[in-house]
């Protein structure tokens, strides 16, 4: 081998490993870039002044109250339209001697010392009895409790409007009957009278109609 191919040779060789290391770099995989950290959302929170915060604060116990009423300490008042209602059922079922002590019981209390809702009891009772005077008093009664201003009469008014026409159409029937009841009687009087009158008149006839009823026959007359 001669010395003039040893340079050719290195050539050879230098580009052959150029090459290489070109390939070898195509083919190594590039590094990725480190993400990048994402900036997290800014949340605004509302400054409230001390006002609002009171205002909302109340608002949110007054809410509280209104959706769970059975936490209130105060317990509701008996009085009302229903327990009248009830007490009006229980008086209805009563027998004559229960309705009379009831009566006596609401009669024992004055009336500057009744309750409104005692008036209403009062009155239930007496328009149970059926008696004139007692629709009388309790529309009087009545009267009284549509005057007073107070809550608790408020409360009752509306029923006691009702029970007031309801006696006064009572009333009205009642009055319509006895005068009804006078007719008749005041008829069978009259119905009775003439029923006599009748009987005296065929008694008559029936006097007038006997053998012998117009007296002894005449005497016979003497010959001539």
């Amino acid at each position: 081998m001669s010395p003039e191919r040893f340079p050719l040779r290195r050539r050879v060789s230098a580009v052959a490993l150029g090459a290489a290391a070109l390939l070898a770099a195509c083919t190594t995989p590039m590094p990725r870039p480190a993400p990048q950290p994402v900036p997290e959302p800014t949340v605004q929170v509302p400054i409230c002044t001390p006002s609002e915060s009171e205002s909302e604060a109340r608002a949110a116990a007054q809410e509280a109250r209104t959706e769970a009423p059975g936490a209130s300490t105060t317990p509701p008042p008996p009085e009302g339209n229903v327990a009248l209602l009830a007490y009006a059922d229980r008086v209805r079922a009563m027998a004559p001697a229960e309705l009379a002590q009831e009566l006596s019981r609401l009669n024992d209390l004055q009336d500057a010392r009744r309750a409104p809702f005692q008036d209403m009891q009062l009155v239930v009772v007496l328009g149970q009895t059926r008696a004139p005077q007692d629709t009388l008093r309790a529309q009087a009664l009545l009267q009284r409790l549509l005057a007073q201003q107070n809550d608790e009469a408020r409360r009752l008014q509306p029923l006691a409007r009702l029970i007031l026409a309801r006696y006064g159409e009572q009333r009205r029937l009642e009055e319509m009957i006895d005068r009804q009841s006078q007719q008749l009687r005041d008829n069978q009087r009259r119905i009775d009278l003439l029923n006599e009158r009748l009987e005296a008149v065929r008694a008559i006839e029936r006097s007038l109609t006997r053998p012998g009823a117009a007296g002894s026959a005449a005497p016979p007359r003497a010959a001539p």
